[in-house]
């Protein structure tokens, strides 16, 4: 997840008429953004997972274990990133999702595509 965004990384506070625009129902669009923020955490998770497998030791010794700057490099990297919450909302804001919205015979959830 290398994309550059305009995603806060901090907490902001959000017009709830401006995502309440975009589907005509306030619940509606904050169920597509949980959905996309999802798609997003386990994106995240698994780039994560393959990256540190990298940097896995298998020993068992501690005398062994020493600093990895690239390791130390990649984390920061990580904690500094939007959270995916704030990365779906800038994209649900800036018409960057497609979504479906709910059938009368459907789940009655809107799904991504």
């Amino acid at each position: 997840m290398n994309k550059k965004t305009t995603a806060p990384v901090t907490t902001i506070t959000r017009d709830v008429n401006q995502l309440r625009e975009k589907t005509g129902n306030l619940y509606m669009s904050v169920a597509i953004i949980a959905k996309r923020a999802d798609q997003i955490q386990r994106s995240l998770k698994e780039e994560i997972a393959a990256k540190l497998e990298e940097f896995a030791s298998f020993t068992d010794s501690l005398e062994e274990i020493t600093e990895n700057r690239e390791q130390i490099e990649f984390s920061r990297y990580y904690e500094r990133m939007p959270k995916p919450a704030a990365l779906a909302t800038q994209e649900f804001i800036e018409d960057k999702l497609i979504f479906q919205e709910p059938t009368e015979e459907g789940t009655g959830e809107p799904s991504l595509n």
